[in-house]
């Protein structure tokens, strides 16, 4: 045999298991993308050409003339390879732009794709029957139309790979994906020019020539595969480089593959001075004295990587310490999720504060990948469930290490965030007290300078308004003069509400037959509301027993007369609000719906907030004043619009019964 045919007995060894390797890494780290199932299958084409062509080059070691089976089981593996080699590069280079979003799919693209999966018809239909019916092993050698054909075929579904590598580094800001996109880029290229020459151009000056060149293709074509497993492994590409047990796994078992074929070449290189089971005995007692060697090397490895793991896991913790110094709990929970998928390449990851009755166990996307739960303890209390899902492969020991790691952590942090925001928490309500009491200060000091002359102008009015001699002219001079008294007395009392201090808790509250007072407040307002044709509906739940919670009276008065008067005259045009109030649990629910025109979005963000309005003479503290009342008597209050056919409000206060109910 020419010294030629081993280099390619040894690149087509080389290939076969490089590309075997990066199989089982997929297959391992396998996830629910279609990305991921294409480049599986651009990596199974090119492992079953050159595991093809491997079992080709053996039998024409082995055999003077192969067996007709061995040999269609070789022409078999490298036309399946081949055929469907240039179709499945354009099309996970397309899928990685998708994926990467270097480039937007369109139209273009797909039709990219389909124009280069076309000859595959071609190919399956003419050439490979005429292959067939001649079966050799020699026919990456045979030149002709074949030959001239996939290599034009080829060379072009490797200069479009080369053009979409240039734009996805273009489109990076990663530096390590830059220089794969980059090195793969030129890899392609160089591989275009030469297998269109070799094949396209060199394969019509006979068999002797594509038999040189094709050796160089062929050792060639282990470039990219080994660029991709380099970064897969050292710059984590794709993730896989995460699933250190999956690599390790894999590794062992290729080693021990490769060293078993060894022993069996070995046995069979000195049959004729020692017995293949004395070779094959000597190689294998070999291995004891490797295994400290060994031990030690892979020691220091696995060292290195999980002293590498927790000094990011460590950085990971810093992260969070200055997340939580935010006072967000739910903030931080979120963060902690999206941090440690990205810091372990979890498919997802989910923190449960607590679990909740609602709870479920996490799944990985598509039922694929392994899940594990770590609960969170406070001491012996469980405070929630940290819960994490690989994307293939069993999550790896220091990884699920560094995960236990950190949900011991965790507690700390969501402890330290809860006090640093029950702090904020109280040192905004201090902040709003002071605010209040210099409302409060500053509205005393405006009511006792303004009332009094407001009453004395009022008093003279009115009396001057019972003669009988004064003009109407006058007279409807007067009494617009009193209206707008009344109404600034209004906005004045409106202003002291705001200010004065109402009952919080239990500590001096009333308790109130919350159902009276609220068909009270709407039998107040039902004459003003017929008078600008609203029809005002109040429902009520049949509770026998009168129903009552912790507050004042004037509080939820304040709450109800306010939000029905809002609905009221939010329908100029007339229409229909209905109040309803019912027992749900150990709360009353009372409801307050319009048919008005709704609420836009931009308002609805500043809603209840102080000195806020959308009326040309309101004062901005009518939802204010509601909120806080709510507030201090414990409850909530909620508000959607549109309610039905793009209008209508509806406002829903929920608010706890009292202890005697």
């Amino acid at each position: 045999m020419p010294a030629l045919f081993y280099i390619r007995l040894i690149a087509f060894t080389a290939g076969a298991l490089l590309y075997l390797f990066l199989l089982a890494l997929i297959i391992g780290h396998r996830r629910p993308r279609r990305f991921e199932r294409v480049l599986f299958f651009l990596i199974l084409a090119l492992f079953f050409f050159y595991s093809g062509a491997l079992l080709a080059a053996n039998a024409a070691i082995h055999y003077v003339i192969p067996p007709m089976s061995t040999a269609m089981f070789a022409i078999g593996l490298l036309l399946g390879g081949l055929a469907f080699l240039p179709g499945l590069l354009v099309h996970a280079e397309v899928e990685y732009g998708r994926v990467a979003g270097a480039i937007p799919i369109g139209a273009g693209q797909k039709i990219l794709v389909a124009a280069f999966y076309l000859p595959l018809v071609f190919f399956l239909a003419h050439i490979a029957p005429q292959i067939l019916a001649r079966p050799r092993l020699d026919i990456l050698w045979r030149g002709g139309f074949v030959a001239a054909f996939y290599g034009i075929w080829l060379s072009l579904a490797l200069a479009a790979g080369a053009w979409f590598e240039v734009r996805a580094w273009d489109a990076s800001d990663d530096p390590s994906l830059r220089r794969l996109h980059i090195l793969l880029g030129v890899v392609f290229g160089i591989l275009a020019v030469l297998v269109f020459y070799t094949y396209g151009v060199g394969a019509l000056h006979g068999p002797s020539a594509l038999e040189n060149l094709g050796t160089l293709v062929i050792v060639a074509g282990l470039i990219p595969g080994t660029v991709l497993g380099y970064f897969a492994l050292r710059y984590n590409f794709l993730q896989i480089g995460m699933q250190r047990n999956l690599v390790y796994a894999v590794s062992a078992a290729f080693l021990a593959m490769m060293y078993l074929a060894l022993v069996r070449r070995m046995s069979g290189w000195l049959e004729p001075a020692v017995p293949p089971e004395a070779t094959a005995a000597i190689l294998l007692f070999v291995l004891v004295f490797l295994f400290e060697p060994l031990e030690r090397v892979i020691g220091r490895t696995l060292y290195r990587a999980f002293q590498q793991r927790m000094e990011r896991v460590q950085r990971l913790l810093v992260e969070l310490q200055t997340e939580a110094q935010n006072g967000d709990v739910e903030k931080l929970a979120r963060v902690a999720e999206t941090r440690i998928r990205e810091e372990f390449a979890l498919s997802s990851a989910r923190i449960s504060l607590p679990r909740g009755a609602e709870w479920s166990p996490l799944r990985a996307p598509g039922g694929l990948g392994h899940c594990v739960e770590i609960p969170l303890k406070d001491g012996r209390e469980e405070i929630g469930v940290l819960e994490a899902c690989s994307t293939g492969a069993v999550l790896v020991g220091e990884t699920t290490v560094a995960l236990e790691f950190l949900a011991e952590q965790l507690p700390t942090l969501v402890n330290h965030c809860r006090l640093i925001g029950e702090k904020l928490r109280l040192e905004r309500e201090l902040a709003e007290r002071e605010r209040l009491a210099l409302v409060g200060q500053m509205a005393a000091s405006i009511s006792h300078n303004l009332r009094n002359p407001i009453s004395s102008m009022k008093t003279v009015l009115q009396a001057l308004l019972e003669e009988r001699d004064l003009t109407p002219r006058v007279r409807e001079d007067c009494e617009i003069v009193v209206r707008e008294m009344d109404r600034l007395s209004s906005k004045l009392t409106q202003l002291l509400r705001y200010a004065r201090p109402g009952i919080r808790g239990n500590d001096g509250a009333g308790r109130i037959a919350i159902a009276a007072i609220t068909e009270q407040v709407v039998s107040l307002l039902r004459r003003d509301a017929e008078r600008r044709n609203v029809r005002l509906e109040f429902a009520e739940d049949d509770l026998r027993n009168e129903t009552v919670v912790v507050g004042s009276e004037e509080a939820w008065t304040d709450v109800m007369s306010n939000l029905v008067v809002n609905a009221i005259e939010a329908q100029s045009g007339g229409g229909k609000v209905c109040v309803s109030i019912r027992r749900c649990g150990g709360a009353i629910r009372v409801e307050i719906a319009d048919d008005g025109p709704g609420i836009p979005m931009d308002v609805g963000a500043k809603l209840f907030q102080p000195f806020f309005t959308t009326k040309p003479s309101g004062t901005g503290l009518g939802l204010a004043i509601v909120a806080r009342r709510t507030a201090e008597m414990g409850g909530t209050i909620s508000w959607e619009s549109p309610v039905s056919e793009g209008r209508g409000t509806r406002f829903v206060i929920t608010v706890p019964i009292g202890a005697s109910n």
